[in-house]
């Protein structure tokens, strides 16, 4: 009795020793760090490489290794001091083409990388980093829909020329239809049609004038997708900066909170976060003359008047070809005829089908590429922080359609590679559907980070070590094996965690820590039904068994409902609360496998199948 078959006894050997094997890296800590990797698409190669040890050599910076890791060189060294001076020497050096940042790079042997060691993420809190606070501007997104709708709105009604002149005024749309009837017409049209679209109440002496808005239903919805287009967006965009382990998440109705932990440099992150940046396609207005819209002050129907970035006006159809939201891919290259920078361009099906229609139909008259740029900020005015907004819509290029083409092309006549590559990156990545505006700012430092760490650790280790002794004075023997399964627990725990490279923050160690505490629970509740069952049953073996059988139940009732407690706080929770989730969600799990089925394997190889007279307990 009370004995596991050889291969169950293997198979717990096999898992513990994983966890061994797959906690271990985080035994080794991190280097001090400076990665540099190009600031567009790009890899960095050999050279650079060559570069970044020759500079580091040349202004005598002590380092541990310059290596290439994937698409960045990575820089290693022994101390805080080193890091920094070769931050500052290297981001002189090496230009702004590329991107010179601080970070933390585990130093895993390569033995135990070959079997897919890592270390465990770690989040903004421990690693240090950047912490940004975005807002996204909602009264852009307002006037954007008011726009969609006055566009939408002109085009219903000029099919029956039903009105008069439409005019925006603020966040309403004016409509003087001609007559009472064509009022009616259009009235009845705007409900069936435009559902997004509300009559509203104005007093004018006009009964022929109606003032029209967006239901509040529209402009919520609108809102919000905004909020999480911009979100998706960031990611993206984030993602194309190969910064680790982002945390980009939702706060409140306008905010964004955007975590780049291992980073020290915001400025290249800024530059990427805040450019609210996309493309139009335009025909050429070939008929009018730009020089004669200036001087009058009107541009022509169905034309308006933009301007080159060294102040050239040209006349560009409002009606839009493509935008950036039909862009599906987007890289910087070199032209080969002309040697100047370049964008390679893949449209969507649907952008793609209009261009091919229109370089058909037009084909040798020219088609313009208009930069657009919106930005916001705070600024003081009169004593009062306002915000202040603008938007540059600048024509890049202007050629003259030689072929037809679709969904691949070239965009040419771009200042500079760095240009490129950012205009590149951005359109990959996708416009952000409203400006947004850094409000907060703050960067913690990788001291502060590890004195976090030194704190967590501790935390963990008292509350464990006074656990053990607890443990090993109430039940003896059986103390002592509930605190090697607990040892183990943690080393399961520190094991998933890094396999599933989750991130663990200051709330995820003080998940550990509870469960280090929930998990003795397991052991505690066998041990006194074993204790119970002693003193009825003068046979132990019977008592040992029935102690473990008769608790698992109690302890599958407790160990789910926490975990479905932890499950809900992951899925409805943010930020540090998911960090916590995380933790206690694992250590649950791996405290049920060491307190019922490792304790017990052990326990069986000290008393199973033995004749016993009396047990420590």
């Amino acid at each position: 009795m009370n004995q596991f078959s050889a291969l169950k006894n293997t198979l717990i050997a096999f898992f513990l020793l994983l966890s061994v094997l797959y906690a271990l890296p985080n035994v080794f800590g991190s280097d001090l760090a400076v990665q540099i990797s190009a600031a567009g698409d790009a890899a960095v190669s050999q050279s650079d490489l060559d570069k970044v040890k020759a500079t580091l050599d040349n202004k005598n910076v002590s380092y541990k290794s310059v290596e290439l890791v994937g698409r960045r060189v990575l820089a290693r060294f022994k101390d805080n001091k080193s890091q920094l001076s070769a931050k500052e020497v290297l981001k002189e050096e090496m230009g702004r083409d590329y991107v010179t940042a601080l970070n933390l790079a585990p130093s895993v042997p390569a033995w135990l990388s070959s079997f897919g060691g890592k270390a465990m993420s770690l989040g903004l809190d421990l690693r240090g980093g950047v912490h940004f606070l975005l807002e996204v501007d909602m009264q852009a997104v307002a006037n954007s829909s008011l726009d969609k709708s006055y566009n939408e709105l002109r085009t219903l009604l000029r099919k029956d020329r039903l009105y008069k002149s439409i005019n925006k005024e603020r966040d309403v749309v004016l409509v003087h239809f001609k007559t009472p009837t064509s009022k009616d017409a259009g009235l009845d049209l705007i409900d069936s049609e435009l559902s997004d679209l509300v009559v509203l109440d104005v007093a004018n002496d006009d009964e022929l004038v109606v003032s029209i808005g967006i239901s509040e239903s529209a402009l919520t919805e609108a809102k919000s997708h905004a909020l999480k287009q911009n979100i998706t967006t960031l990611r993206n965009r984030v993602n194309e900066l190969g910064v680790a382990e982002p945390i980009i998440q939702q706060q409140g109705l306008e905010r964004i909170v955007v975590q780049l932990p291992g980073v020290q440099d915001t400025a290249r992150a800024k530059e990427i976060l805040g450019a609210v940046a996309t493309l139009e396609f335009r025909l050429v207005d070939e008929k009018n003359d730009p020089q004669t819209a200036i001087q009058s002050g009107r541009a022509p129907i169905g034309s308006k008047l933009y301007y080159f970035r060294d102040g050239r006006p040209l006349l560009l159809k409002t009606r839009v070809i493509a935008t950036g939201e039909n862009i599906t891919g987007a890289a910087s290259g070199v032209d080969s005829e002309n040697a100047t920078p370049m964008v390679n361009i893949t449209l969507d099906s649907a952008g793609g089908r209009a261009m091919l229609d229109t370089t058909k139909r037009y084909l040798h008259h020219r088609m313009a590429v208009v930069f657009i740029e919106n930005k916001v900020e705070t600024v003081s005015e009169n004593g009062k922080l306002v915000k202040k907004r603008s938007k540059t819509q600048d024509i890049i290029n202007a050629a003259t359609i030689q072929g037809t083409f679709s969904s691949r092309f070239q965009i040419t006549g771009i200042d500079s590679a760095r240009e490129a590559r950012n205009l590149s990156l951005l359109l990959r990545a996708g416009s952000l559907s409203a400006p947004i505006e850094i409000i907060e700012e703050r960067t913690i430092g990788p001291s502060l980070g590890a004195d976090n760490i030194a704190k967590g650790v501790i935390s963990v280790i008292v509350g464990f070590i006074l656990v053990l002794i607890f443990m090993a004075f109430r039940y003896r023997v059986f103390g002592l094996v509930a605190n090697v399964a607990l040892t183990l627990n943690l080393v399961m725990i520190v094991a998933v965690l890094s396999l599933l490279q989750a991130t663990l923050t200051l709330p995820g160690i003080a998940g550990i820590v509870l469960t280090v505490g929930m998990a003795v629970d397991s052991n505690v509740l066998i041990f006194e039904r074993i204790k119970e069952e002693l003193g009825t049953n003068s046979n132990i073996q019977k008592s040992i068994a029935a102690g473990y059988d008769k608790a698992l139940l109690t302890i599958a009732d407790a160990s789910i409902t926490t975990l479905i407690a932890s499950l809900v706080l992951f899925s409805f929770g943010t930020g540090p609360i998911k960090g916590f989730a995380i933790t206690l969600s694992i250590g649950i799990v791996t405290s049920m496998f060491t307190a019922i089925i490792v304790s017990r394997a052990i326990i069986n190889k000290i008393y199973g199948g033995k004749k016993l007279e009396e047990i420590s307990i």
